[in-house]
């Protein structure tokens, strides 16, 4: 099937896992203002349903994305793309973007803010901003700095340089790298390993390790997060599932 030009974000769902594509091949997957505010809409329809446990970022074509349009940056219509990324970073579900060629511009934040990046052989990296003149948002560079560490934050921000797969692994930019073959296999065992985990000590733990990251953890609501899940029947059912050396049956509850 060919897929327009102009075809935006699409959102499908299969059991506790749910996926947003990218659906602009022949620009690189390119993202548009209307591409933006698509992603925020569909985001938003993933938190609102509890049984979404896992939710995987792709795209379509020979490049995962190649960022916000160049031509439409300080255009007149206002678009937050620091807030979608942000938005992402904050998803309810477990987030793994899945790189299975390369990643440009405000795209290699758009995956840093996913909670796993599997990518595949091949693939590579570019943060232009300083060669276009941009200054980059405050969000974006703390993603960057806290995890990928200063230097390297520098090494991509300042001297705009280009890196394949291996150093993406090794600065800690992916978090599996394998062989392009086999990328969607160990997505999947990925995202089953995540949907199986009890929900709240599971979407608890994402939520709560994102905010120490930032600095911005709320010490009263990561213990009544932690209270909630001790207190549950899931624990319950995890301990018993445990000594039967079963699998667990979740609920949520």
């Amino acid at each position: 099937m060919t897929i327009p030009m102009n075809a935006l974000p699409e959102l499908t769902t299969e059991g506790a896992l749910a996926t947003i594509t990218l659906r602009r091949p022949d620009q690189a997957n390119r993202l548009t203002a209307d591409d933006l505010e698509q992603l925020t809409e569909l985001i938003n329809q993933v938190n609102a349903r509890p049984e979404l446990l896992v939710l995987q970022l792709r795209s379509t074509g020979k490049y995962f994305c190649s960022g916000y349009d160049i031509g439409s940056i300080g255009a007149s219509r206002k678009v937050d793309f620091a807030g979608v990324v942000d938005e992402l970073e904050m998803a309810r579900p477990v987030t793994i973007a899945v790189l299975h060629g390369g990643v440009y511009g405000g795209a290699t934040d758009l995956a840093l803010a996913c909670d796993f990046r599997v990518g595949a052989e091949g693939i590579d990296m570019l943060m232009p901003a300083a060669r276009l003149g941009l200054h980059y948002y405050r969000s974006g560079m703390e993603r960057y700095k806290s995890r990928l560490g200063l230097d390297n934050a520098k090494l991509l921000f300042l001297a705009s340089r280009k890196i394949a797969a291996a150093q993406m692994l090794r600065i800690g930019y992916l978090t599996q790298l394998v062989e392009a073959v086999g990328l969607d296999e160990e997505v999947a065992a990925l995202s089953r390993d995540c949907a199986s985990m009890a929900p709240l000590a599971l979407l608890g733990m994402k939520r709560h390790l994102n905010r120490m990251a930032r600095g911005t953890l709320d010490v009263d609501e990561f213990n009544a997060d932690a209270l909630r899940a001790f207190q549950s029947a899931d624990l319950r059912e995890g301990q018993a599932a445990w000594t039967e050396k079963r699998a667990p049956r979740f609920t949520g509850q």
